[in-house]
């Protein structure tokens, strides 16, 4: 089927939504049997002794592995695919199927939410038994389950994608048919499977889920078989090309319009916007992971000029060598960008990759340009070879000398690295600052900033204190390097051992005016810990703090799971956060909502100020909205883009960059 969710952030720590999937399946096994010169619907069938009713499973509870916890997880991500008509849920793969094959209809119903939308193929998640592959299957598309006005009937050839096989000896697959459908206008129609096509005979048979994932009007569909006490959907996607909306339900809404709120632009749904960076002028600069001319990415500004903002494209990456897939962009000295980007050395020595990544930059051309519309020049500064360079690294502060600074994986022991780029006989020089040892020192590093006192602060994903029963041991540290004797020392500031007392894992480190540093952290409920200080056991966001002046580390927020922001009842942790010219404290959030048996995931966001005792305020939140990282300017307005809810298109799921004033 299809799957959703940006590019990962490189090295930003992903917190996993755990979501248990409880379904209580009865059956027996379907025989095979000949072809009926009219083939009953599978509620006909389900009454027929020959037929046998159901695929035998075994009742039980099942947990699926972390693996499927986060395809689920990007799959409730957001709203449909871009080219997808309608989604009604990712391959389950371990739960039920009907049979496509000897004598049976497989029906369910799907919505079209506007006018003249062109159907040119479905997906589907198909049961096989191992060899066999599908190749055909007599698919209709009609305004009623298997009668009514007939729109499409063909003999469909299905290619078929990845395959797993599931605990009940089955290759669970993905296939997809390509064919010139009907052009349907909105309103509810029903596809019909029948006769499925493999080479040994045998049986196929239709993948079914409980409708979690189901995006669009009507989720989940109605599955013809459901009131013989089975679950009411399969999972299926129809593919096509229209203007569609999300869902009528509840469960998605995007921020809405509202006093200092503002869209300043769209973006494409595929555009995967990064942060943001802003120049002392107010200039916006950011990028897209999958945009440009060459769909390999984009740098773009965004200015106000008499008081509107208008968006002009800088540079749009080549891909391999030249980089693809920029992560964010820093503004260094003279106005040029710097940053990270996919591509760079192939078959590096990084552990697999084929490529190690690079640091590039980006200035305007040496000509003048007489229009807005100029490409600037770009050029790979630095291209990571793999192993103990920090391969994959990423940019994030200049010191006064022009020096760059940034971190990455590798290093000598593998567990990651600071390292510093210096410029040199009209190239750069990296040199490794510090290795980390994945032990007390920490290990894979997650921000990196620059301090007012000249030293370099970080938070590292791994290592610290290892006597904690919290994140099983390995729970992070904040730490400091500070310049000694031609060299660099490190120090950990913190060690963080889990659960309410601190947390673990943290990323996202910040600092104030007066030196005061302030980060993110997850409780995780490992081992019977719960978190949100004993009200639940899921995974809550944790703000901390960390005074310069002996005031030692403290919680300045912890995710309450009564708080009106997000609505949610399950895990929920922090994005970002910036402080404004005024010393404010902002956090993005986000998280998901489980709705019991029903496993329907709502991933959330929203934008918080946060107060002193605890107090926060909403300022923005949106039940579709993913909120990426924040910025402020000088006149303490925020800045920040999402990857989904822009205002300005039909169907309110491409992302925006926006503006909150207060």
């Amino acid at each position: 089927m299809h799957s959703q969710g940006p590019s990962s952030t490189p090295l930003l720590r992903v917190i996993s939504l755990v979501a248990i999937a409880a379904l209580m399946i009865k059956a027996a096994a379907v025989p095979v049997f000949a072809q009926n010169s009219v083939p009953p619907s599978a509620v006909q069938a389900a009454k027929m002794p020959q037929y046998a009713s159901r695929l035998a499973h075994p009742a039980k509870r099942l947990l699926p592995p972390k693996s499927q916890v986060f395809a689920r997880a990007a799959k409730h991500r957001g709203p449909l695919d871009s080219g997808d008509i309608y989604d009604n849920g990712p391959i389950n793969g371990n739960t039920d199927a009907w049979t496509i094959n000897f004598g049976f209809i497989t029906s369910d119903s799907f919505n079209v939410t506007s006018n003249n939308a062109s159907i040119t193929g479905m997906s589907f998640g198909a049961w096989l038994f191992s060899g066999d592959t599908l190749t055909s299957v007599e698919l209709s598309i009609t305004s009623g389950e298997n009668s009514g006005t007939s729109y499409f009937d063909q003999t469909v050839t299905f290619t078929q994608g990845s395959c797993t096989a599931n605990q009940y000896g089955y290759n669970v697959c993905a296939e997809t048919g390509s064919f010139n459908g009907p052009t349907l206008n909105a309103g509810t129609y029903w596809v019909n499977l029948q006769n499925a096509s493999v080479p040994s005979g045998d049986p196929a048979y239709w993948d079914e889920n409980s409708g979690v994932g189901c995006q669009g009007s009507g989720c989940p569909s109605l599955a013809s078989q459901n009131d013989v006490g089975s679950i009411p959907s399969e999972s299926f996607t129809i593919l096509g090309s229209a203007t569609t909306t999300t869902s009528s339900t509840a469960y998605w809404s995007c921020p809405a319009p509202q006093t200092g709120f503002h869209d300043l632009h769209d973006f494409s749904s595929t555009a995967e916007p990064s942060g943001l960076a802003i120049d002392t002028a107010g200039k916006l600069y950011g990028t897209l992971a999958k945009g440009g001319s060459y769909g390999a990415g984009l740098l773009y500004d965004i200015a106000q000029r008499t008081g509107r903002w208008f968006f002009s494209s800088l540079y749009s990456f080549l891909g391999a060598s030249n980089g693809y897939s920029p992560n964010g962009v820093i503004v260094g000295p003279q106005g040029a960008l710097y940053g990270a980007a996919a591509g760079g050395i192939q078959n590096c020595t990084n552990g697999g990759s084929s490529y190690c990544g690079l640091i590039y930059e980006v200035r305007p051309g040496p000509a003048a340009c007489a229009t807005a519309l100029c490409s600037w020049d770009e050029t790979p500064i630095y291209q990571f070879t793999g192993n103990t360079d920090a391969w994959g690294g990423n940019v994030t502060a200049f010191d006064s000398a022009g020096n760059l600074y940034g971190f990455g994986y590798g290093g000598t022991y593998g567990q990651g690295a600071v390292f510093e780029l210096l410029p040199s006989g009209g190239g750069w020089t990296e040199k490794i600052l510090y290795n980390f040892t994945g032990q007390n020192d920490g290990g894979f590093p997650t921000s990196l900033l620059l301090g007012h006192d000249g030293n370099l602060y970080g938070t590292a994903n791994l290592g610290g204190n290892y006597n904690s029963d919290g994140c099983f041991g390995s729970c992070g540290v904040v730490f400091q390097l500070a310049p000694a004797g031609g060299g660099w020392t490190e120090s950990v500031i913190h060690a963080f051992v889990g659960g309410n007392t601190d947390g673990g894992h943290p990323y996202g480190l910040i600092q104030d005016q007066l030196g005061a540093l302030y980060g993110l952290s997850v409780c995780i409920p490992d081992e019977g810990t719960e978190c949100n200080y004993g009200t639940g056991d899921e995974e809550a966001g944790m703000i901390f703090s960390l005074s310069p002046s002996g005031g030692g580390f403290g919680i300045v927020y912890v995710f309450s799971y009564q708080e009106q922001g997000c609505q949610l009842s399950g895990n929920v942790t922090f994005g970002s956060l910036a402080l404004d010219s005024s010393g404010n404290l902002y956090a993005t959030e986000g998280g998901a909502n489980e709705c019991g048996d029903d496993n329907c995931i709502v991933y959330c966001g929203a934008v918080l100020k946060i107060g002193g005792s605890w107090p926060y305020t909403t300022l923005v939140s949106g039940q579709a909205a993913i909120f990426g990282p924040l910025i402020s300017d000088a006149n303490g307005n925020l800045y920040g883009t999402t990857w989904t809810c822009g205002f300005g298109t039909l169907q309110r799921t491409d992302g925006m960059l926006w503006q909150y004033s207060p």
